[in-house]
């Protein structure tokens, strides 16, 4: 057996932990950017913290998906103020987008130089600017992950740009912060967390440290997910669903995803869809599409018990199977009013095109099985 685990340098967790960030700061740099979501209001907090500790600050908001755009702007934002720290304050795409301008900061060119799939994937030469990430949400781990993912609206296509050098330094998750979110967003983002946590345990590079991981979250995210939705200050509740997204970013860079975010990342590109709620739309049928092609096509997998312990994970159940797991998917991606593909957009016609831009995603390489074009079909139609 042999396995590699990377994650950021240091990881903060607990609530109230966002207010001891300014001494924290004031070590790192003097002149930040904090990358922000749509309402900038929401940071306002750790802007109060920066400049009390003596930092000059400059912001950037990401309204939407973090374009490449977005990056380079960001990148050009810290050459004219002559910022040497950036923060990643919001959800996935706030904490993305800093990822990415710390990195071009430095190693300067444009984005599609360094870019998956679309770009010339060139690694990073230079380590990149300090940088502290803070999720407002509990879904994408994007905090302890080594990528960030960028819209090209050219290429219709969000990809990732990858290097360990990427990882945060650090990881500072206040559990606190998410007790604001929305049901809906709360419920997006929950499946990411889950969908995050789910994929790496079948994945054929799972490890036992990802292992142990992924089982800490997927039973802190069953137990806690669809009470998060009903009672969003329910403390307990907010805590597990935090914790079960950074375990999720933890284990998806040391152990990958699967054919769901495979999927997610091309959808997010063609259509004006959260990538929780694609996620959470594709989860079921890819649990049940990956146990019946293993079943027919390598009854002796690994994976195979291990979406019978899904279940077990899942309903709390000791007698439950894979079939148990995917109802129990099911029912809570009712419960939490998750639409399906074709509430986005998401049309027949558009099948080839959505399978020869999943065939190309890194996720995809992580799934326990290469599933076929007509497999792929199959998922697609029962999500639509």
């Amino acid at each position: 057996m042999a396995f590699e685990f990377v994650t950021a340098n240091r990881i903060i967790f607990g609530n109230g932990k966002l207010a001891s960030l300014g001494a924290i700061a004031a070590e790192l740099g003097t002149r930040a950017l904090v990358v922000t979501g749509s309402n900038i209001e929401r940071a306002r907090p750790l802007l109060h913290l920066l400049e009390a500790a003596g930092l000059a600050v400059h912001t950037l908001a990401v309204p939407k998906e973090p374009t490449i755009q977005n990056a380079r702007d960001g990148a050009e934002l810290v050459s004219v103020h002559g910022v040497d720290v950036v923060f990643g304050f919001g959800g996935g795409s706030a904490i993305d987008a800093g990822k990415a301008i710390a990195a071009l900061a430095t190693n300067g060119g444009d984005p599609l130089d360094y870019l998956e799939v679309i770009g010339k994937g060139q690694p990073l030469t230079v380590d990149p600017l300090p940088y502290i990430a803070i999720p407002t949400t509990a879904g994408t781990g994007a905090e302890v992950a080594k990528n960030a993912v960028l819209k090209s609206e050219e290429h219709n296509v969000k990809v990732s740009l990858r290097h360990p050098k990427m990882l945060p330094d650090i990881a500072l998750v206040d559990p606190e912060l998410t007790h604001s979110v929305p049901p809906h967003v709360t419920a997006f983002t929950g499946m990411d967390a889950l969908t995050q946590v789910l994929e790496p345990y079948v994945s054929h590079l799972a490890n036992p440290l990802t292992d142990g991981l992924s089982r800490e979250g997927i039973t802190r995210a069953a137990g806690s997910l669809r009470e998060v939705y009903t009672d969003g200050s329910n403390a307990q509740a907010r805590e597990d669903m935090a914790l079960a997204s950074l375990i999720g970013g933890l284990v998806l860079t040391n152990a990958r995803l699967g054919a769901v975010h495979g999927f997610a990342g091309p959808l997010g590109g063609m259509y004006d869809a959260p990538h929780g709620a694609i996620c959470a739309a594709l989860l079921p049928h890819v649990m049940q599409a990956n146990v019946e092609v293993l079943k027919a096509r390598e009854p002796d997998h690994f994976a195979i018990p291990r979406f019978d312990e899904l279940g077990q994970m899942l309903t709390g159940d000791k007698n439950a199977t894979a079939a148990d797991g995917v109802a129990w998917v099911q029912e809570t991606a009712h419960m939490l009013d998750i639409q399906p593909l074709s509430a986005y957009g998401v049309k027949r016609d558009d099948f080839p095109q959505i399978l020869e831009k999943s065939g190309r995603s890194s996720s995809m390489k992580g799934n326990p099985i290469k599933l076929t074009d007509d497999e792929l079909t199959r998922i697609l139609e029962m999500a639509l």
